[in-house]
């Protein structure tokens, strides 16, 4: 059986983007024969070992059978483009909450907490002890900080590259859309 995964699999795809990717995919998929349905039908032919310009040309043959035209492939290739598009801003959305949820949150506790070590600076002999307790959290959140960017990076890049892959792969798909049929 073919995945929706499996459709749009790209050299260096994220498993975790792709899976996202193709669930929004898969929910907003248009009733009826549309391109995704033809892609699949492709994707069929070519475990046939059919090449794939006449696994294009049959596929879209048999949906011609349906009233389907190059026109309708196009306009609902474009809409799955332009849905990949929009899980791309809601993705880089709640990346920036995680961000300020993650990131800013916790550089504002470092903040208070250098500026607690200042005030306490003034007393020296009083508060050695506790000195050292602010200096170890500010460290602690600082390399929680550096940890939590590098990860959300590595996510964004990971998404990015994923997200790359797959509108090169509908592109080339709109390319030989227009190429063979």
């Amino acid at each position: 059986m073919i995945t929706t995964i499996s459709l749009f699999q790209s050299e260096g795809a994220d498993e975790r983007s792709l899976e996202f990717l193709t669930n929004a995919i898969e929910k907003n998929n248009l009733p009826g024969f549309d391109y995704f349905e033809f892609k699949r039908a492709v994707a069929t032919m070519a475990t046939m070992n059919i090449d794939e310009a006449t696994a294009f040309k049959s596929a879209f043959a048999t949906a011609g059978t349906l009233g389907f035209t190059k026109e309708k492939l196009l306009e609902t290739a474009a809409y799955y483009r332009d849905l990949v598009e929009k899980e791309k801003d809601r993705f880089n959305e709640a990346l920036d909450k995680q961000n300020t949820a993650k990131v800013s949150s916790r550089q504002e506790e470092i903040k208070r907490l250098r500026d607690q070590i200042d005030r306490h600076k003034a007393e020296i002999s009083r508060l050695q002890d506790e000195i050292g307790k602010y200096l170890t959290e500010a460290e602690l959140a600082e390399k929680s900080v550096a940890l939590e960017t590098e990860k959300l990076e590595k996510a964004h890049k990971a998404f990015e590259k994923t997200h790359q892959g797959l509108l090169r792969n509908i592109d080339k798909d709109i390319e030989n859309i227009q190429k063979y049929i």
